[in-house]
């Protein structure tokens, strides 16, 4: 297939690439800053002939661009996939917006680090805006609360809106092995309009 992807220089959005290029998918990687830049802005013409776009685009941490902005490009990057034709949309999203109890979310939890709750509420929100699209086929994929570089394994388990720990307490997944479930979601597009966490 042919791959949209935003995002294609961060840490996940790296891994992603590789993955989906590894598996003989072409991918067109995009980033604002990369050797091949695009913007979200520009979907509509950019995604043209793919058959999925997948967003790997994080939320600012840092403070310097309020949500809104961060939302409206995300609003025209569902309004350039119904003008561009391609139906399928992957999101890469927070753990923030994931429960730990029944309407309770992690983001809301006493203990949230303070450094990532700017980035946690507006992946919230970017959930709840695809949560209102019928028309397109989106997946919304939410890592466990932890996620770094480590080893491909191939291995994870998938889950829902509940945030998923190991016997230990941990909720923890690779950046790699976050990839492959990203890859295994584009090649079965079993979960249309869903949101699945990955985890260990």
């Amino acid at each position: 297939m042919k791959i949209l992807l935003f995002g294609a220089t961060g840490m996940v959005g790296q891994r992603i690439a590789a993955e989906l290029r590894d598996r003989g998918h072409e991918v067109t990687g995009l980033s604002r800053s990369g050797p091949v830049k695009g913007d979200i802005n520009d979907t509509a013409t950019l995604a043209e002939g793919h058959d999925v776009i997948v967003s790997a685009v994080a939320p600012p941490r840092d403070g310097s661009e309020p949500e809104p902005p961060f939302l409206a490009a995300n609003r025209a990057l569902i309004d350039g996939a119904r003008a561009s034709g391609v139906r399928r949309v992957i999101v890469v999203g927070g753990a923030g917006s994931l429960q730990v109890a029944p309407g309770q979310d992690l983001v809301d939890t006493p203990d949230f680090p303070d450094l990532y709750k700017k980035e946690a509420l507006a992946g919230r929100a970017l959930l709840r805006l695809y949560r209102e699209v019928e028309d397109l086929d989106w997946t919304f994929v939410s890592p466990a609360a932890q996620i770094a570089p480590g080893e491909r394994t191939g291995a994870y388990r998938l889950g829902g809106d509940l945030l998923m720990t190991d016997a230990e307490g941990r909720s923890f997944i690779t950046a790699e092995d976050f990839a492959v479930a990203i890859a295994d979601e584009v090649d079965k597009a079993a979960h249309p309009r869903q949101r699945i966490s990955i985890a260990y």
